[in-house]
């Protein structure tokens, strides 16, 4: 008797259980990480080489555990081509924005005062948004499911993003001032000024979070938070009040990146929370995190001209993101 012959797998026959055909979010974000599952040997060379003795170690042995992760999905169902979409919109915005203001000489009509503080407090947050985006992909390479991974991996584009926009509004600055240090001085006053050294210590602290867990709750639910209220929120705030509308323009486009990745960031928390166990480890790590953090926000906000109550309204913008999240804060 002859065999009956197989048939042909369809892309999406791993989602074929739902009864339905899957929607585009789901056949391109579902199911695309072949090591994930391989708990005691990720890599194919062997399970004791280094690169699979850190995945059993900072992946698979977390204690952030217990869910079929690949079972979550990004509340927005962002794709690579609906990403690119949205971003071509966000950044053909901002590029009119700079080509307006520089028709019209915009720069050259800021106060002088003020462009100290953009060389002091805007231009070297490059860095500071490079680690984002540095510990952003770091998550790319450690969660474990392709639905995360993705989520983190256009989180970090986002932070390429702001460390582009400063770089363009840097070198614009710095044909304007040419006296200020736009271009040259940044570094010296990241790894020196007082106001930036909460949040570099915060940075190079959470860039060290190997286990994948931990990670993702000090950059998504803590540090990042931190930074967006702080670098994003406040100084837009305090560069309306010094007549800089272009900076809080930008700051606003920036801003909806930052709400897409707590959008994903929180349903990640509720879908880790059905696991019980798990809420004592989130807890654990939110608050190992909030001094630091908290720390940072203070140190860079006493820098702001002007701006008294910026500190304070930073982190009650931090304390609400994380009460959001109904983890249990003592």
């Amino acid at each position: 008797m002859s065999k009956e012959p197989l048939k042909p797998l369809r892309t999406w026959s791993h989602l074929a259980d739902r009864r339905r055909r899957p929607s585009e979010y789901e056949i391109v974000s579902t199911n695309l990480m072949y090591n994930a599952t391989q708990a005691e040997s990720p890599f194919e060379l062997g399970p004791n080489i280094p690169l699979s003795a850190w995945f059993k170690r900072y992946r698979h042995a977390s204690p952030l555990r217990g869910c079929d992760w690949e079972a979550f999905r990004d509340p927005d169902e962002m794709t690579y081509r609906a990403y690119n979409a949205v971003q071509d919109q966000q950044e053909t915005y901002v590029e009119g924005l700079l080509d307006q203001h520089n028709e019209r000489h915009y720069d050259a009509g800021l106060d002088p005062a003020w462009v100290d503080v953009l060389a002091r407090l805007y231009s070297p947050a490059r860095y500071v948004f490079h680690t984002v985006q540095m510990a952003s992909h770091y998550l790319v390479q450690i969660v474990p499911s392709s639905t995360i991974r993705n989520c983190a991996l256009y989180q970090a584009a986002d932070a390429m993003r702001c460390v582009s926009h400063i770089a363009y509004r840097t070198a614009e600055l710095g044909q304007t001032y040419p006296d200020k240090g736009f271009g040259s001085a940044e570094r010296q006053r990241w790894e020196n000024d007082a106001a930036w050294q909460g949040f570099r210590r915060l940075m190079e602290r959470v860039l060290v979070a190997y286990d994948w867990g931990e990670s993702f709750v000090a950059l998504n639910l803590v540090a990042k938070p931190a930074l967006d209220e702080a670098v994003v929120r406040q100084l837009a705030e305090t560069a309306r009040a010094h007549d800089d509308s272009l900076l809080g323009l930008i700051a606003d486009s920036e801003y909806r990146d930052v709400q897409r990745s707590r959008t994903w960031s929180t349903a990640l928390v509720r879908f880790a929370a059905q696991q019980s166990d798990n809420m004592a480890v989130m807890r654990g790590w939110v608050e190992k995190w909030l001094g630091p953090a908290e720390q940072a926000i203070e140190a860079y906000c006493r820098a702001l001209p002007d701006s008294p109550q910026a500190a304070d309204t930073a982190k009650g913008a931090l304390h609400a993101c994380v009460s959001s999240l109904e983890i249990g804060l003592s």
